[in-house]
């Protein structure tokens, strides 16, 4: 078909889902139920499609609508028996009798002049399954999925391996001198095709299981013309429905992915010239049934069937909505069955994986491809890709591909694993080894990641920043009147008030937002005295707060979510702290005040020597932080564990050596006191950094440009307040600006940290990133203990 072509059909069957679609709506206004709405359009889909083809008696359909337009009472009873006449099988639900006004019946004659023989049922499918169903499939994250992505999958899981199968018995037939041995080669292999099964355990509207019968019906077809070419009996084609089954918890996907198959096999007999004259209306499609793919009614594991590969795109729903939209009953049961298989923290498509996975393993298929977002990578989500890889092998996958959504664009992985012989495939490139982050070995260097510990020497100094859990922020305006305001009991409105940065305070400009911080202990009584913002909270938060399932949050509404009593303890030793964002484009490093409180969305390191931010802005510590973070859309997330916690800092300069006292040098750079022999290292990093951060703040906040300003009250950081001639001019200055352009000074002063950072390790600056990330991982293993 081409390109032209699939496009009219497209064309063709997104207006006939829009056509039906109206008469959809218009039922659902009347308060018709879904289900048996769509139990309608799906069969006058089926009645459409079987009058096109010649399988119902010619103009059947438009001749019994001609008539109901003179007598529409009567013509709703005769189309519910002739409909019904498409589900005397299991394939549907037999079509109800919805009572149609004329309207709706001139509506049905238009589209019997349709060409509803080149319809796209797996188009049509996804389209109607998305427009009709209001609720479940978009909260568990049922994505459009075009042709060419899931042939990405297919491909790789059914049709390679059976074309080797089949060139290797091309090779056997063209060596044998007996035609009785090469005519049984065709037909091992034409049974090995015909009893082959691949199931989707989430076939949504059956598009894989659609694309994968039309793949084995081609690969089939081709056989039975090799053969017949070398002059053996010509063999009927034989794969069918019977060769895909499905899984569908949603009764209508699951009718609409019958439907698929059925008229893609349909279709397929047509354009390969088959006469449909003896073909039944419906064949019976009982290899795709109707309930959940993880858990039995009665909270119990549900089976599989045994298959030979298993294929689709399972729901996304992230680790933390499992609970609210499956349900505490279902969540916990999912809990009970697969905790020492899943976290509890991962997402919901990881649950097919493991699925897969023990299929494989226990010998009941022998591979399997899925579609899920690229979160797969990393976190919780990575423990199950670590549980395939010891157990089986990646052997195909694309790592962080752009998905569209209706308009909404998501990142996905495409995995496909299991027993496989072939040279893996990473992104389209042939690679070494696939580890289950997604990232791949070279020929020459080994390098795995996936192994790296947690590492003593990193402990307690790292954290995520605090979550409010309610409007906790103010704007800077409304603090600086608190902070001059009196409280009756004469307390001060600064206990409880504090500046508050996230990271779009870090990579844009300051937001000058604020923070109404009560702390870890105060009582509600003691809370009141601060009389504007404790008014303020009963207002916004006191109600939110009751609705939290959490009883401390209900209990202590007026303090933040999460006490952060290790954070705040960390920097009460240190005057200032580094800090940065979770997510951004760029891994940016900055200093804050103990004073300022970070946001949920920060990553906060207690430290106050220039050394150490050095490290962490150093070239060898990016790379490490796009390899280990989570991943997030196109950039990575950097954590404390995942990322901080495992990487290894030159010796001598680690967290454990630099959390002590600190020494501040001429030229103002700070460095942590650390024995004599690393010391040359600490001030050369620090005093690099030192010079980057400098010219950094120059840049930011040019002094001509800005005056710094006390605040109302003593013990709070400068406000920096831009000259009015300047203020539009230093709106645009913003470090994510700022690394965009790449300004020469700022790439040198970058190279000469780096240099002191690379030395600090030994020499590492010359080597290729995978050697240097390979030498990294050495010394995390080393450390700790593996």
């Amino acid at each position: 078909m081409t390109s032209e072509s699939l496009r009219t059909t497209a064309a063709f069957t997104a207006a006939a889902v829009r056509q039906l679609g109206e008469l959809a709506i218009t039922l659902r206004q009347r308060g018709h139920a879904p289900l048996q709405i769509t139990q309608l359009i799906q069969q006058l889909l089926l009645g459409f499609f079987a009058q096109e083809v010649g399988i119902l008696p010619q103009q059947f359909l438009t001749q019994l609508l001609d008539a109901g337009q003179q007598h529409p009472l009567i013509v709703t009873q005769q189309l519910e028996q002739a409909l019904n006449t498409l589900a005397i099988s299991d394939v549907l639900s037999a079509a109800p009798g919805l009572p149609l006004t004329l309207a709706d019946i001139q509506l049905l004659r238009t589209l019997t002049e349709l060409k509803w023989s080149v319809i796209e049922p797996s188009i049509f499918g996804t389209l109607f399954e998305r427009g009709l169903d209001f609720n479940q499939r978009q909260q568990l994250g049922a994505y459009y999925t075009d042709a060419a992505a899931i042939m990405r999958i297919v491909e790789p899981v059914v049709l390679e391996p059976l074309r080797a199968e089949w060139a290797a018995t091309k090779t056997a037939v063209t060596q044998t001198k007996s035609r009785k041995a090469a005519q049984a080669l065709f037909k091992t292999l034409l049974e090995r095709l015909r009893n082959f099964r691949v199931l989707d355990p989430a076939c949504g509207s059956g598009n894989f299981l659609y694309l994968a019968l039309n793949g084995l019906k081609d690969l089939e077809y081709e056989i039975i013309l090799a053969a017949e070419h070398l002059h053996f009996p010509r063999t009927f084609p034989a794969v069918g429905l019977e060769n895909v089954l499905g899984i569908e918890t949603n009764a209508y996907a699951a009718e609409l992915a019958r439907i698929t198959v059925w008229i893609g096999e349909l279709q397929w007999m047509m354009q390969h010239d088959f006469s449909l004259e003896n073909a039944p209306i419906v064949k019976p499609i009982n290899s795709i049934a109707h309930r959940d793919a993880l858990l039995n009614e009665n909270g119990t594991e549900a089976e599989w069937p045994s298959v030979d590969v298993i294929i689709g795109n399972p729901p996304f729903l992230g680790g933390n909505k499992k609970r609210s939209i499956l349900g505490d009953d279902y969540f916990s049961a999912l809990n009970r069955i697969y905790t020492e298989r899943v976290p509890a923290g991962a997402d919901l498509v990881t649950y097919w994986f493991e699925k897969a996975r023990a299929h494989i393993d226990s010998g009941k298929a022998q591979a399997a491809g899925f579609i899920t977002t690229s979160s797969i990578r990393s976190g919780a989500n990575r423990k199950v890709l670590k549980r395939i890889c010891k157990t089986t092998t990646i052997f195909n996958a694309w790592s962080d591909e752009t998905w569209l959504n209706t308009d909404a664009a998501v990142r996905v992985s495409l995995i496909c694993f299991g027993h496989s012989k072939r040279i893996p495939m990473l992104n389209g490139t042939l690679v070494a080894h696939i580890h289950a982050d997604l990232t791949a070995d070279n020929a020459e260097v080994e390098c795995d990641l996936t192994q790296a510990k947690p590492l003593l020497d990193n402990a307690g100094a790292c954290w995520r920043g605090v979550a409010k859990v309610g409007r906790f922020d103010i704007p800077g305006a409304i603090a600086r009147h608190w902070l001059l305001l009196p409280n009756p009991q004469g307390q001060l409105n600064a206990d409880v008030l504090t500046p508050w940065v996230n990271g779009s305070d870090i990579t844009r400009r300051p937001t000058d937002t604020w923070l109404i911080d009560y702390g870890n202990q105060s009582s509600e009584v003691e809370a009141a005295c601060y009389e504007a913002p404790f008014a303020y909270l009963m207002k916004h938060v006191q109600a939110q707060r009751a609705q939290q399932r959490d009883e401390k949050r209900k209990r202590y509404w007026w303090r933040l979510g999460r006490s952060g009593a290790d954070i705040r303890a960390a920097l009460t030793q240190h005057s200032r702290y580094i800090a940065t964002p979770m997510v951004g484009k760029y891994r940016l490093f900055v200093w804050l005040k103990r004073r300022i409180f970070p946001d949920q969305q920060l990553i906060v390191i207690a430290r106050a020597d220039d050394t150490t931010f050095g490290i962490l802005h150093s070239r060898f510590h990016e790379l490490w932080a796009m390899r280990m973070g989570s991943s997030f859309g196109t950039t990575r997330r950097y954590t404390p564990t995942t990322t901080f916690a495992t990487f290894p800092f030159p010796i001598g300069l680690t967290p454990a050596d630099t959390n002590g006292a600190t020494i501040q040098l001429a030229n103002g750079a700070v460095i942590p006191s650390v024995a004599a022999e690393y010391r040359t290292h600490a001030i050369a990093i620090a005093q690099a950094a030192f010079e980057l951060n400098q010219l950094r703040e120059q840049w930011l906040n040019p002094p001509a440009w800005i005056e710094r300003v006390p605040e109302v009250v003593p013990g709070y950081p400068e406000r920096i307040i831009a000259k009015p001639e300047y203020a539009a001019q230093l709106k645009q200055r913003t470090l994510t600006k700022l690394y965009n352009q790449q300004p020469a000074w700022l790439i040198k002063a970058q190279q000469q940290l780096d240099c002191a950072v690379a030395a600090a390790y030994g020499g590492i600056n010359e080597l290729t990133e995978t050697e240097m990330l390979q030498q990294l991982l050495e010394l995390n293993l080393a450390r700790s203990g593996n």
